[in-house]
């Protein structure tokens, strides 16, 4: 019981927020699609795109592996150094004036194609971290068509709960007239007056909602202010004519992109085998005679331990990862695309079939009875029959809707390029 309690409290305080909003807020226009896909930044608007962090960090991470494009292109810097030799010793050596000055300038030379497999390698990881960015919009995109679409059915619902509470406001009113004139027992109000309160129960639930579905909307784009409002006509969000007409959709990319990047980390770990030699030239001046000479010299690392056999190991088995991620990828992406487009169809028929079929037949069956009720040829009960029939197929066509519009969301998502 306490429970039932603490879950009706929660109910009517977060109904009590959707309600009880200042005057300016109720006058505010309906939120459309496109303005919730502008405000997030999916759409062109640059202001909004460099607020939203769903979106910044992707875009940074893009930018940083292009600069790191740039720094793979640069060439080792030169080296320079200076020895001073016999300095401060014994006898002969003693003082400076045996002491001898060498400045010399020394140059790494990349063999191996270093700097060609590094630049690759830096092209292919920044490809790739394009790639995310873009996969991160288009998830941004998924992310706001779902959560309006849920708003929009959330705000149907609404709708029809209030439909329902003031239908049943009338049957009560109704109720209560023919047991005052003996037309109907007291059973039959008492009947009437359950269904409204369960009603207006319904209601309190669909307002909260739908509050939470307008704000997790809202949190797309880090608004803190009040949630926006959402019309309860549903988008029409349609999906990609021939999503699998090439399977080259951003996670696929994105998957070849890591295969190809972790391709060139192997030519780029292979061609560090090669050790560099380091050229120096230079010149020596000796104190005691007043003369100098020039140097010339070379230093080569011996590679008897450390080629970097560990490193070239550890890159094959990534790019092995990376090609098996792709093969899932693949099956995944086209076991995706296949179940959103069957939901997609079978939503559609039944939006078809409910609204063009179902529910004006429900409609003139309960416009009937109702009148039949009124002149006193029907009970209360088959009212109420024909009205949870007719209350069941709208809530039967906005699940459909909002099946749908959720398939088409994916499909766009899934077609992404």
């Amino acid at each position: 019981m306490p429970a039932i309690k603490w879950r009706g409290a929660l109910i009517a305080g977060l109904t009590l927020a959707a309600i009880v909003t200042p005057v300016a807020a109720q006058e505010r226009e309906l939120l459309t699609l496109d303005e919730a896909l502008g405000r997030t930044g999916v759409v062109a608007e640059p202001a909004n795109t460099e607020l939203n962090p769903r979106i910044v960090g992707p875009r940074a991470e893009a930018e940083a592996a292009q600069a790191l494009v740039g720094q793979a292109r640069l060439r080792p810097n030169p080296e320079i150094s200076l020895e001073v030799e016999n300095i401060a010793g014994s006898g002969a050596f003693s003082g400076l004036s045996a002491t001898e000055y060498t400045l010399a300038v020394g140059q790494r030379l990349e063999l191996g194609g270093k700097r060609g497999t590094r630049v690759e390698a830096a092209r292919a990881q920044a490809q790739l971290a394009d790639l995310r960015a873009d996969l991160a919009g288009a998830e941004l995109g998924f992310l706001v068509r779902e959560r309006y679409v849920a708003a929009a059915a959330a705000a149907s619902r609404v709708e029809l709960a209030l439909d329902v509470v003031e239908r049943n406001e009338e049957l009560a009113r109704i109720a209560g007239l023919l047991v005052e004139v003996g037309r109907e027992p007291p059973l039959r109000a008492l009947r009437a007056e359950a269904a409204l309160a369960e009603a207006q129960a319904e209601l309190q639930a669909a307002e909260a909602t739908s509050l939470a579905a307008r704000t997790a909307l809202a949190s797309l784009w880090g608004d803190q202010g009040a949630p926006p409002l959402v019309p309860s006509r549903f988008p029409g969000i349609e999906p990609p004519g021939a999503v699998m007409a090439t399977a080259s959709g951003l996670q696929l990319r994105v998957a070849r992109a890591e295969s190809t990047a972790a391709a060139a980390e192997i030519d780029r770990e292979r061609s560090l085998r090669i050790p560099d030699p380091v050229v120096s030239a230079g010149v020596r001046r000796f104190e005691e005679s007043n003369d100098s000479a020039f140097l010339l010299g070379v230093s080569i690392p011996l590679p008897f331990l450390n080629r970097n056999q560990g490193n070239i190991a550890a890159a094959e088995a990534r790019l092995r990862a990376a090609n098996a991620r792709e093969a899932v990828a693949l099956a995944d992406f086209e076991q995706a695309v296949t179940r959103a487009r069957s939901q997609y169809l079978a939503a559609e028929a039944r939006v078809e079939t409910l609204s063009t079929t179902s529910l004006p037949q429900a409609e003139e069956a309960l416009r009937l009875v109702r009148i039949g009720y009124r002149n006193g040829r029907f009970p209360l009960i088959e009212v109420l029959s024909a009205a949870e029939a007719r209350d069941a197929i709208r809530e039967a066509l906005i699940a459909a809707q909002e099946d749908r519009g959720q398939a088409a969301a994916e499909l766009i998502r899934l077609a992404a390029q």
